[in-house]
């Protein structure tokens, strides 16, 4: 009798459950809305491994297959990354392991965002495209004639 209450304790210790989620949470994993990135300007690969419960070859790896995670390096050759670098982390590892996309699914996600996000700011400078347009060409040759009169002006006060 005393058997079966214990085999009965400990499979239902082992049992998983269904959400990964709370699979993670048990296991002592972050899931990335749990996760607190220090405010600091760069973070080193081991540092980033631990904030995303994510092992420092599988950064490696994703820095191959996701163009839009570029971690620089420093003059030592150490791996920076930087918050959006370390929230880019969460995003691939949510996509991969949360919403069970493929790599190549991901990165097509990803490039998506990104290039979306890149179009949404076009409205931010309308009639910019690299170029001015004729009816702004007159009035920015004037400006920059008067700001070089103003750099004359200082440049002589200088000597």
């Amino acid at each position: 009798m005393a058997v079966k209450r214990l085999e009965a304790a400990v499979s239902s210790c082992h049992r998983m459950p269904k959400s990964r989620t709370v699979r993670a949470r048990r296991r002592g994993q972050a899931v990335s809305e749990d996760v607190f990135i220090p405010e600091k300007l760069y973070f080193r690969i081991g540092e980033v491994s631990r904030l995303t419960h994510t092992k420092a070859y599988v950064l490696r790896y994703w820095e191959t297959e996701f163009p839009t995670l570029r971690p620089g390096k420093s003059s030592t050759g150490h791996r920076l990354y930087r918050r959006r670098d370390v929230e880019m982390v969460l995003e691939i590892r949510r996509l991969l392991y949360s919403q069970g996309f493929t790599i190549d699914g991901a990165r097509k996600l990803l490039a998506g965002h990104s290039a979306r996000d890149k179009s949404g700011q076009k409205h931010l400078f309308p009639g910019h495209a690299g170029t001015s347009s004729g009816a702004e060409a007159p009035r920015l040759r004037e400006i920059r004639r008067e700001l070089q009169g103003i750099l004359s002006i200082l440049s002589r006060k200088l000597r």
